[in-house]
Formats: C-alpha cells, structure tokens, sequence
C-alpha cells in the first residue's frame, strides 16, 4: 500500500481556496505547470475529477466538495506543525491573547505575567480581565483562564489546579447569629449570593460520616464580583461560599471564619483554555507551563495536588 499524496492534496485544498491554478501557484511559490500536474495525479489516483475547469472558471465537482474539508485539514495540520517546530527552535515570540475572570485575575496574575514577559522578551500580551465568558474563536483568544465546570466543546482544556470552595463569614456575624454546626441551620441566615452562578441558593454539602445535605439560601446581597462581596463580608452583612483564592489570606488573619469545619463543597477548577488544533504555538505552551508551574505552589492552594 502507498502513502497518500499528501503533496498533492494540500496543493489542491490551496487552489480550491483561492479558486485559481495561477493564483495558487503565485501563493505557493511553484510552477503553475507544477500546481496542474499535482492535481491531475490526485484525480488520476482518485479515478474521479476535482474540478470542473473552463476558460473562465473553476470550481469543485462533488468528488472535489467531498475531499475539500479534509484536504485543508492535510494542509493546516502541516502548516501548524512546520510553525511549531520553527518556534520551537527559535526563541518563542509573538502576540498572545489572554483573558481571565477579573477577579482572579487581579489577585493573581499581576505578579506571575511581568515575570513571564521578562523570561520571554520576544513575547508580548494582550490581557483582558472580564467576568464575561468570550468566544475564543470568534474573538480571536488565545489563551483563556476559567473558572468552574466546563461545558462540552471543541476547545482544548487542562486543569491548572482543583479549587476549594469555602464557606466563610466574619466575626461580627457570627456574633450576631451564632455559630452554625449543621447545614440546616444555614436556611435561616442571611447570604451573598453570585448571579453569574446557576442555581447560586442552592447549596449541597457533604461529611465524610453524615453524607450529603442540601439547603436552599435566601440572598440579601446579590452580585457579580468577588471583589465587591469581602467588604460586605467583612461587615458582617451576610455569609457567603467563596473560592479559597478570594478568602485565604482573610481567613488566615482572622477577618473571616470558615464555618462548619468537616463540611465540604464539590471544588471547582482552574482551566486554561485554547482554541481547537492540535498543535499549540511555542508561545502558548510556554504561557501555559509558566501558569501551571505557578499555581502548582500558590499559596491559597493549602497544598492540595495539581489535578
């Protein structure tokens, strides 16, 4: 048996996209006699035509539709891996475009990213921290830091890190209400609930001896940012379940008080999240790696294993 013709089906997906012999062997930089030889062996091969050709046009027959989607797959599978191995070997260098919740972001990317664009001088970023979940793709994202369950999709996804989730109130609350030790009592408490979060009042819990628990919470404070809700934490306005990166340092200097100690919730995770292709920019890997060498020793990690 004999190889396919890769040569000649990336030639063909390139005339196909431009819709001319001349015009792909311009691109190419190849003999437009090359370009019509490589094509007439394909169909040659194939026992069918690919194009319907006259004086003035050209375009695909059925056989030619047929191949068309895999045969750009054959030319941006080479394409990508020729520019991988290229960067790879030279200095990784570029654009990368970076986007994170705002605030994660702003609690721990301010630090990490200035270090990662002095290792990598030939490397620039264009970072954009919203809570606004943005269509890679369509955006034209390269890198995305998520937080949560991911839904299902073409994107590629790696877990960075699993996430605790923690519930947490002040002190002046729990001077006001008492100190819980049971998630029923949770019900008639005040709460800061997320309205970026499905299903935020819902809340399940679960004890290694007592099993799981679900309690439905009434919000007094409703909101879209974590950043905003220490404050009112802080206030004693309500209790809240919170992402241990937001609550750590809080917790550790005694300004929040995790509750109901034995009691877990489901973690979320860090993701980092890229476009479909199977082949990732040297400058995205690199990106990639720092970030996952960083958050494998944060702090706010309780060291905990990376996932």
């Amino acid at each position: 048996m004999s190889l396919p013709d890769f040569e000649a089906w990336a030639i063909f997906a390139k005339v196909a996209e431009l819709g001319s012999f001349s015009r792909a062997a311009a691109e190419l930089a190849l003999s437009k006699a090359t370009i019509s030889k490589a094509v007439t062996r394909l169909e040659a091969r194939l026992g069918a035509p690919l194009f319907h050709r006259s004086s003035r046009r050209l375009s695909l027959t059925e056989s030619g539709r047929v191949s068309l989607d895999r045969a750009q797959r054959i030319l941006s599978e080479g394409e990508a891996v020729e520019a991988e191995v290229t960067e790879r070997v030279a200095e990784p260098r570029g654009l990368i475009r970076l986007t994170a919740p705002l605030s994660f972001g702003i609690a721990n990317l301010g630090e990490i990213l200035p270090q990662f664009l002095t290792k990598y001088p030939q490397i620039s970023l264009d970072l954009r921290l919203t809570d606004r979940k943005m269509d890679l793709v369509a955006e034209g994202i390269d890198v995305a830091l998520r937080i949560g369950v991911l839904e299902d999709s073409s994107l590629r996804a790696r877990q960075l890190y699993p996430i605790r989730r923690v519930l947490v109130a002040s002190p002046t609350f729990i001077a006001q209400h008492g100190m819980p030790t049971h998630p029923r009592e949770l019900e008639a408490l005040p709460a800061l609930l997320f309205t970026q979060v499905a299903n935020a009042g819902a809340w399940q819990f679960r004890h290694p001896i007592e099993g799981e628990f679900a309690v439905r919470m009434t919000g007094r404070f409703y909101l879209d940012n974590g950043d905003v809700a220490l404050p009112a934490l802080a206030a004693g306005i309500a209790l809240a379940i919170m992402p241990e990166f937001l609550v750590w340092q809080q917790v550790r200097d005694g300004q929040l008080v995790e509750l109901l100690p034995g009691w877990e919730m489901a973690p979320t995770g860090l993701h980092v999240v890229t476009p479909p292709g199977a082949v990732r920019p040297a400058r995205v890997v690199a990106l990639i790696e720092t970030l996952a060498q960083h958050f494998r020793r944060a702090p706010w990690a309780y060291g905990a294993s990376p996932g």
